[in-house]
């Protein structure tokens, strides 16, 4: 009897939930203001929080030298606005040249693709291991089409999210000044919404988060540069053209779990083919030495075991994240996955554990 009251009580919640959904659905005018000021501000909000777990340590060590906390704030505001201007001095110029030619070139570099492509096929080098019915020219422009729509929609709705760039601008790096400067201060507001009796295990799962989050993103960067090192100095002894833009491209997409290193390596490879298939070859080869060193060598040394996610789950979840927000829910997946992992062994340990253990 006590089994089917709870159970009663289970339904009861679910429905009264799925019925507040449903009256929300039917007045969304009311919503609708507020839906598109949190799309306005999601991606300062993310560059925020990227930025405050790279920069904390940085604020920390200048604050235990005896650095009063805003002075150390405007002190690294300071040092990466240097930073941004040596940038634009050493190392963007190299880049948008190198932006501009392979755009100017674009044209002759697809005739090119088509041409060796033909010379391929007009050889029957690859007539032994294809079906006959099968034109692998045909095959490859309808795949460059696919995934030329497949990058445009997703770039399309990305633009569209921070299409007033003046917000972002101006509301990043203020959301990054005050995070950086009261520090813990928003955790420790955020369990005093508990009941006091679970302060405590509140304030736990808090700080298991922040340092989960913390060791993630200083980890995805570590690693990514040390890949984008790997790779352009493998481009550079190949002959590799473009590859500074390349390089630069690569370290991006691959912050994208699973699917960017893979989106990231076409336009690698393809460039390399149409200098010649041999470039083309060592440039893949380049590609998965890298990333080799990146997962077996590198990645368990920065990540530990702290981070373990098993692969089927990654792509499980980048599957679900890009079906219900596109690039920002890629993104968004996994430490969204690593917080409700997080709380779920905490409410299991402290509700359910010892009664199931018992039982």
């Amino acid at each position: 009897m006590v089994k089917l009251n709870s159970f009663i009580k289970i339904c009861t919640a679910v429905i009264l939930v799925l019925a507040i959904i449903y009256v929300g659905s039917l007045v969304n005018f009311i919503f609708k203001p507020l839906l598109s000021a949190i799309t306005i501000i999601t991606i300062p909000l993310m560059l925020s929080a990227f930025f405050y777990y790279l920069l904390r340590p940085l604020v920390n060590l200048l604050e235990r030298n005896k650095v009063n906390r805003t002075v150390a704030v405007l002190l690294i505001y300071l040092f990466f606005a240097l930073l941004i201007a040596g940038f634009i001095v050493g190392v963007w110029p190299s880049l948008q040249t190198q932006l501009v030619n392979l755009v100017d070139n674009a044209p002759d570099l697809f005739n090119s693709l088509s041409d060796k492509l033909e010379e391929i096929q007009e050889s029957g080098f690859l007539s032994e291991y294809l079906p006959t019915d099968m034109n692998p020219l045909n095959e490859l422009t309808n795949y460059l089409n696919k995934g030329f729509s497949f990058l445009t929609d997703y770039v399309s709705g990305l633009v569209s999210v921070i299409s007033n760039i003046t917000v972002v601008l101006i509301v990043f790096p203020i959301f990054l000044f005050y995070m950086l400067k009261e520090n813990g201060r928003f955790g420790r507001t955020l369990v005093r919404f508990f009941p006091k009796r679970f302060h405590g295990e509140a304030t736990e799962v808090i700080a298991d988060i922040d340092h989960s989050l913390s060791n993630f993103i200083i980890g995805r960067v570590l690693i990514n540069l040390a890949l984008g090192v790997l790779m352009y100095v493998g481009f550079l002894i190949i002959g590799l053209p473009y590859a500074l833009l390349l390089t630069v491209v690569a370290v991006i997409m691959n912050f994208i779990p699973f699917i960017g290193s893979i989106l990231s390596s076409v336009p690698i490879v393809i460039i390399g083919f149409i200098e010649s298939p041999s470039v083309a070859i060592w440039s893949l080869i380049v590609i998965l030495v890298a990333q080799q060193i990146q997962d077996n060598v590198i990645a368990p040394y920065v990540f530990g075991k702290q981070l373990s996610i098993h692969p089927l789950t990654t792509i499980i979840l980048v599957l679900v994240g890009g079906d219900i927000a596109g690039i920002i829910g890629i993104l968004l997946i996994i430490p969204i996955y690593m917080i409700i992992k997080i709380i779920s062994i905490k409410v299991y340990e402290m509700f359910f554990k010892s009664k199931w253990e018992d039982a």
